[in-house]
């Protein structure tokens, strides 16, 4: 005989494997309601977990078909008891291989534990599709992440404890033998200090980017906050380029957001990657700040203007660049091809071309920032 507390807990998580977010509270209603209802009647248990695990009108279809797939297996007039009894719902707080206990220091078969992670099952969904409530957990998920860049060698040279390369420290070996009467009996070493590469991110706030838009803003600023001032470069492309490496220095960051969306007066408009993309090497670029750089465009490739120029300006930028890496938040989308012109015609000077369209693609993105190897290009995936 199938347990009660089994079956309500068995269901909960086949709605949240399919993408369902349904919290521990919703799940304890459910169940006070299966104890008032019973399982004899499948009409009232579909209507019970409808009314208390459905959240939004688009989930009604995912829920219909796990409801129908799960319950199938299971025969209501038989195997699973009615009840009037509620079945109670403890939220499992404690660490991996430890028991739950009643008071009595006795192990309850009556309770179960439900272990839920809405940061993972939010992690998933589309930035473009999230709640006003759902978007705001999402700020916090993208502001703790910690960005850093790979490292590169610096000029630079740091007293090593042991012999490290070719580097003899003459001043540090004189000093620990002035007591031998400077015959070198004890000599030092140095070694060369690593450094983070500067990083530089181009962000697309045009019109077809503004669902994905504040959260890649939101994806700098946490970049600005995880390293040392100026070494990270925020630019916006639009129908114009908009440095906002000020702005995105706030501490705040619905400050920095906020002064960031003043300062680009394109924000929501055209776009014209060509242009942009021509004025930034211009100005900035190959003239030094991306020299040596990781260079993250954040774009769907679309654009309004010549993509030769596109193709002109990806050929400068991935000359000078260390690594060019295109985010682009439709290549999640199912059977997605790079057929955007802009898109094609930078793809072919891309280092990594990589999705952006969650908080775990963001995640996915910030280690593949932080894991570049000195002297070897990535590969295009």
């Amino acid at each position: 005989m199938t347990s009660p507390d089994r079956v309500i807990a068995g269901f909960v998580g086949a709605l949240r494997a399919e993408g369902l977010s349904v919290p521990t509270g919703s799940a304890v209603v459910f169940a006070q309601a299966l104890g008032l209802v019973g399982l004899a009647d499948p009409g009232q248990v579909y209507w019970a977990g409808r009314a208390t695990l459905v959240r939004r009108p688009e989930d009604i279809e995912t829920y219909d078909r796990v409801f129908t797939s799960f319950w199938a297996e299971i025969t209501f007039a038989g195997r699973v008891p009615t009840w009037s009894q509620p079945v109670t719902l403890a939220i499992d707080d404690e660490e991996p291989g430890e028991e739950t206990e009643g008071e009595d220091g006795e192990e309850s078969g009556d309770i179960v534990p439900l272990r839920y992670s809405a940061v993972e099952v939010l992690g998933e969904r589309d930035l473009a599709g999230l709640s006003q409530e759902e978007w705001a957990e999402a700020q916090r998920l993208i502001s703790a992440l910690r960005i850093t860049s790979e490292l590169r060698v610096s000029r630079r040279t740091r007293a090593a404890r042991r012999r490290s390369g070719q580097h003899p420290d003459l001043r540090g070996t004189f000093r620990r033998n002035v007591r031998h009467g400077g015959v070198p009996v004890r000599r030092a070493w140095r070694e060369p200090v690593e450094r983070p590469r500067r990083m530089v991110f181009l962000l697309d706030v045009s019109g077809s980017m503004e669902p994905y838009a504040r959260a890649l803003v939101r994806f700098a600023h946490a970049a600005v906050a995880s390293r040392r001032s100026g070494q990270v470069e925020v630019f916006t492309i639009g129908t114009r380029l908009t440095r906002i490496t000020r702005e995105i220095g706030q501490r705040d960051p619905e400050v920095a957001l906020r002064l960031a969306a003043t300062a680009a007066s394109d924000w929501s408009g055209g776009t014209r990657l060509g242009t942009s993309l021509q004025e930034f090497n211009d100005r900035w670029g190959v003239r030094g700040l991306a020299r040596g750089a990781v260079v993250v465009i954040c774009s769907d490739g679309w654009d309004r203007g010549d993509p030769g120029l596109v193709a002109t300006e990806m050929a400068r930028l991935a000359r000078v660049a260390r690594r060019v890496i295109w985010v682009n938040p439709l290549k999640a989308s199912p059977g997605y091809a790079p057929l955007a012109r802009g898109m094609a015609a930078a793809l072919p000077y891309v280092d990594l071309f990589v999705e952006g369209h969650s908080v775990a693609s963001l995640e996915h993105l910030a280690a593949r920032i932080a894991g570049g190897r000195r002297g070897a290009r990535v590969e295009v995936s």
